[in-house]
């Protein structure tokens, strides 16, 4: 992507360490959280490999068609997925910001080019407003709130999608933390703002 470097080489070890969370995920006994945590994890690393300075490593024309042609199959499978749920309907909305960030950067010449100098704005406009949105939901859905008193119980603990973890009560594992899984979404939502900023 565009920009000065420093920022570019922290927007990677944000994106790779929520891939690197996602992939921790997909170990959950919550069965929504696996099917879920392996697109997220898509997400992330294909962030952190798209967001490294191209002033560092300029790749080759065909890494974004190749980029364009992987996240293109992951909202297909976003998209069949969506009919189950809303949750997916962002997963849809990620992949697609995918595709068009990276036909936007194989469309560049050169893939130097000034800031704001490429894309279609309206569609770079419409997309920055949706993720303005969802990290400000995402950010408000971490403040704590105060609990009710009798809500857990003893048949076992809720998982991060609300869904019940087998066996008696016990607290999540690492993959199952609901804490900690919206915070690596608000984490690649902030991060793909700052992409399609620098479009």
């Amino acid at each position: 992507m565009h920009g000065p470097a420093s920022p570019g080489w922290l927007l990677v070890a944000l994106c790779a360490a929520a891939g690197a969370y996602c992939l921790l995920r997909m170990r959950s006994v919550v069965e929504d959280q696996r099917r879920t945590a392996g697109g997220e994890a898509l997400m992330g690393f294909g962030m952190a490999a798209m967001a490294v300075p191209a002033a560092v490593v300029a790749p080759p024309h065909w890494t974004w068609l190749g980029y364009a042609a992987v996240f293109g199959a992951a909202a297909l499978r976003a998209l069949w997925a969506a009919r189950g749920g809303g949750h997916h309907l962002h997963h849809l909305v990620g992949t697609c910001a995918m595709v068009y960030m990276a036909g936007v950067m194989a469309a560049s010449p050169g893939h130097h080019h000034a800031h704001g100098a490429s894309g279609v704005p309206l569609v770079t406009g419409a997309l920055l407003v949706y993720f303005t949105a969802y990290v400000l939901l995402s950010g408000v859905r971490l403040l704590p709130v105060a609990a009710v008193a009798g809500s857990t119980g003893s048949t076992g603990s809720t998982g991060s999608t609300g869904s019940r973890l087998p066996g008696p009560a016990r607290t999540p594992g690492w993959g199952d933390r609901p804490e900690l899984s919206q915070a690596c979404r608000l984490s690649m939502g902030i991060a793909m703002l700052a992409m399609l900023v620098t479009l």
